[in-house]
This record gives C-alpha cells, structure tokens and sequence, in this order.
C-alpha cells in the first residue's frame, strides 16, 4: 500500500508566508515577432541558470531558445505554446511562464495570465503598440494584473522615445514611469541611464549577444564627456517625463495605474539585468487568492492549486503528459494525497516535476507561486482545483468562442484507435475544442479553434506524436453561441445553422454568417443563444 504524505505542519515558524513572499511569477506577453523568447532567454542567462542565449534569428551560432521545443516552434520562430521556467536570482526565486506569440494561441495565453501576479509587456520599438500588444493589455486590466512594460528592439532603427510614452499613455490608460532611459537613439543604442542609481550603464554586445553584454557603470559627468550629445539628448527627453531617484507609486503600480518602464535590446543581452532587479524590487509576490465566491485564500492555508496547462509530448522518451499547477496555498510535497475539486476523488502526487522548458526534475516541495508539472494526472482538465484539508474552487478559466471550424477525418481506418485518442488529448490539452453530434459520429469530429494555426499544430501532433494522419475539410460556420435541449427543435429546421455537443456537455450551435444568426433570433425570438465564455478579442 501505497504510503500517504500528510501535509506538512510549518505555518508556526512562518515559513510558508517567507517562501511565498520571496517568489515572483509573472508572464512575458507582447504582439508576436517582439521577441518574448529572446528575452526569457536573456533573462535566464543574466540569472546564469543557462550558459548561452539562443535566438529563433537564426543566426548560426545562437541555439535555439530553451522555452520554444516544439518542431513547429523551432521551424518558424514563434512560440505557440506556454512553457515555464524556475530559477533563482538574487535571494528571489523566478518563476516566469512565457506566452505563445501568435494571435491564434491567445487562449493559451490567457490561460497563463490566471496563474501569474503580474506582466511583462514587451513592445517593439519600431511598431509601438499593436493590436495583439493592446488586446492583452485589456486583459492583464481586466485580471488586474500590475504590468511591467519594456521597449525592446532598441539596437534597430525605431520610434522616438517621447512619441512612444505618449502612445501608451493615450492607448493604454498608464503613466509609464520610467526606470531607465534609452540614451542614443533607436538603431544607436548606447545603454540605459539608470534613473534609480543615477549613472549612465553602457553595454557592450559579447558573440553576437549569446553572451552576457559587459556593463560599464559611469557617473553623469563621465556619460557626457564620452557620449556628448547623446547623453545630452537623453537627459533632456527624460526630463520631460521621469524623475530620478528611486521608484515610489507601488500604489499605483499594483493598481494599474502606472507601468515602470525601462529600455532594452533582449538580442544583445542589454538591459536585462534591470527588468530582472525591477521583477525583484517591485513585482507582487504570492499573495492571497480568491475562490470562485471572491474569498481570499491565505498564502499559509492548507494546500491548494489550481491547473491552467495540460501538455503531452514535451518529453519524445516518455509518451506522458503534464498538468501544470499554480500553487496559491500551503506547501506541495512530492507524494501527498491531494482532492480533485470537480470530482471529490483524492489521489497521490507521486510523479511531480519542476520544469525549465522541456527540461524537467524531480521536485520535493513547492511554495505558493510556484509551478508544478504532474505527471500522468489523466483525470484533471484545464481549470481545475486541487485543494488538502479545506475544499476550495478557484474561478474557472472561460473557453474562447471559436471562429474557425473543420471535420477531421482519420487517413487510415486501421488507426481509428490512434485517432480517437489523439483528439481526445488534445482536447483536454486545450489545443482545440472539439464538438460531436450523433450524426457525423466520432470519425468526423468538428474541430473548433480561434485562430487557423490550431488546426496546424492539432495536424501535426497527431501525426508526429500519436501516429495517426488525419485530413481537415473547411466548413462554413464563423459564429458560435451556446444554446439548450429546447431550442433543438427550431434549430435543426433552419439552414444554416448545426448544433452539435461539447466535451463538458453543453450544447454548441453553429451559424455560417451573423445573418444567419440574425434571422434566428428574430424568427424564434424563444430559442437562448448565448456568447460563449471569453472573446477572442480580449486574446
């Protein structure tokens, strides 16, 4: 029999509320091409838990970036799925989960926005604010997620620093506040002066950026003898906005309100150093968070967490996959019996991992803050609440209506099996949603998705990890609404219009234009079509 692992007792000498408070766990989102992975990937490289930055610029002697491990990731040079990285810096220990970069995986995203304490923004110098970069700000606002905002890209030709302060402060809503001001103009980047500290930090770019830049550290007079008119240019514009000295609106910040603001260039490892002190210094730790009745749940409560990713196929040795968990509460050990909310049914935490990209360890213990990857958890969803001692039921995380829909068909009959499995776990995944009816029957599912690039990866997964080719054809639905058993009758008369059924039950109609819908509500003013969960719009 297996032998069970009592939650330990250790809220007495405070150390839960210790642990919990030296932890920060945030997310990097931006408009795609921002370089969200290179920067995770200079971050982890100033905190010297990587020897060598990789790029997805291809160039030759960088590798390719430890978050990104999927093929298709390391053949485009985007991120399409959410990974987390831990590590230590300073007496801080990191946890920083990075986004997927395409527009298309926005629910991913948004699955990771609900396990973070704050964000990382990143914006192009050379675009600004785009429309991906101003969707999820709306998002981390409606989450009341603090943001931190980096303009990244400074080593190329770019925008005006005080047009882009401008910009955000109109778009957005915040003051950004800057911490560091990018001295040189865009495509002349020279370093940061450091309104903190004030002094003027020069970097200098090692093997094209795949190692740390070297920091020079000089005074206000030294800057000007030795840059002239770029200190002097610096300085001016700063002056119209910042103030030097240490940053004193956390008030603000954490209200959002305000943004800290700094300069960088993630590619040459410039400026990172202070996104990572300003993550330490001003970052929310874990703190308490509320059930789905608004009660706060205490840091140093008995354990609870929640599952906001379920991945399989990070690990091609293994055919596993990994539900991973936001501690909110209490202390994970490896091994302890824990309760699945939805179900009421406890089970053992036996294989329990840290992750770093693909890479992963076995983990004792973990903290509020911290992500856990469980293996082979089979039962648990998306979603899902994990509690010890006292039941708790964290908000679930709301579907994305779709807008794209196809039929998939197995290639080969003979690996039916294969195919009903592979779509079964990427629809737990979250990778799509999928939706049946008795009439097309489970050998032509209707494969539903926000953005078209799912049906690539849902494509290319079942034939590289579960064996089974399939082949998509387009339907002509774009709209989706939520319906009931009573409206069947009505809906299965009109043209234009196929309900079908989601995994959780619920019924799915869909509609092939916003006319069709029209006519539907105006004719059977009677039948309840309601919007499902979340907009892709927010994504």
């Amino acid at each position: 029999m297996t032998q069970q692992v009592q939650q330990p007792v250790r809220n007495q000498d405070g150390s839960i509320a210790r642990e919990a408070s030296r932890r920060r766990t945030f997310a990097v989102i931006s408009h795609p091409d921002a370089g969200k992975s290179t920067l995770t990937e200079a971050l982890a490289l100033h905190a010297r838990v990587i020897g060598t930055a990789g790029a997805t610029n291809g160039k030759e002697n960088r590798k390719e970036t430890v978050s990104d491990w999927m093929q298709m990731e390391k053949d485009r040079g985007i991120s399409i799925s959410s990974t987390a990285l831990q590590f230590a810096y300073r007496d801080t220990v990191i946890n920083l989960l990075d986004t997927p970069g395409h527009a298309d995986f926005s629910e991913d995203t948004y699955r990771v926005l609900s396990a973070v304490d704050c964000a990382v923004m990143l914006v192009d110098a050379a675009k600004g604010l785009e429309t991906q970069t101003m969707k999820l700000f709306e998002v981390c606002r409606q989450r009341n997620l603090p943001i931190i905002t980096v303009i990244n890209k400074w080593d190329r030709p770019g925008l005006d620093t005080l047009a882009l302060m401008d910009e955000i402060t109109e778009r957005t809503g915040l003051t950004p506040v800057p911490l560091t001001w990018a001295v040189g103009i865009a495509g002349d980047f020279r370093g940061v002066w450091d309104l903190q500290k004030n002094e003027f930090v020069r970097f200098t770019k090692v093997n094209a950026g795949a190692s740390l830049a070297t920091a020079e550290r000089l005074s206000p007079a030294d800057a000007l003898e030795q840059e002239g008119q770029a200190w002097t240019d610096a300085v001016d514009e700063a002056s119209l906005v910042a103030e030097t000295g240490p940053f004193e609106d956390m008030d603000g910040f954490l209200a959002g309100k305000t943004t800290p603001l700094l300069f960088s260039s993630a590619v040459q490892n410039a400026g990172v150093k202070h996104i990572l002190d300003t993550l330490v210094d001003l970052a929310p730790p874990a703190g308490p968070r509320e059930d789905v009745d608004g009660t706060p749940r205490p840091v140093d409560a008995p354990f609870s967490g929640f599952v906001f990713k379920v991945q399989a196929g990070m690990n091609k040795a293994h055919r596993d996959h990994v539900a991973f968990i936001r501690v909110c509460s209490g202390i994970f050990e490896r091994g302890m019996v824990v309760t699945h909310a939805s179900t009421g049914k406890s089970f053992a935490t036996k294989y329990a991992q840290q992750l770093f990209g693909r890479e992963r360890e076995v983990i004792d213990e973990a903290w509020p803050g911290d992500v856990v990857g469980l293996v082979n958890a089979s039962a648990l969803r998306v979603g899902d609440s994990l509690y010890t001692e006292q039941a708790v039921q964290y908000p679930p995380i709301p579907l994305f209506s779709p807008e794209h829909f196809q039929v998939a068909r197995s290639k080969d009959p003979s690996k039916f099996k294969q195919f009903r499995r592979g779509i079964v776990q990427l629809e737990h995944e979250g990778i799509i949603q999928v939706l049946r009816s008795d009439l097309r029957g489970d050998q032509a599912p209707v494969l539903a998705a926000v953005g078209p690039m799912q049906f690539e990866v849902v494509q290319d997964r079942m034939d590289h990890d579960f064996s089974a080719p399939m082949r998509l054809e387009q339907l002509s639905f774009s709209l989706a609404r939520l319906t009931t058993p009573e409206a069947l009758t009505a809906l299965k008369i009109v043209r234009g219009v196929e309900v079908l059924t989601r995994s959780d039950g619920e019924l799915i109609a869909l509609f092939t234009d916003v006319w069709a819908l029209r006519r539907i509500e105006r004719d059977y003013p009677e039948v309840e079509l309601t919007p499902i969960g979340t907009s892709s719009s927010l994504g």
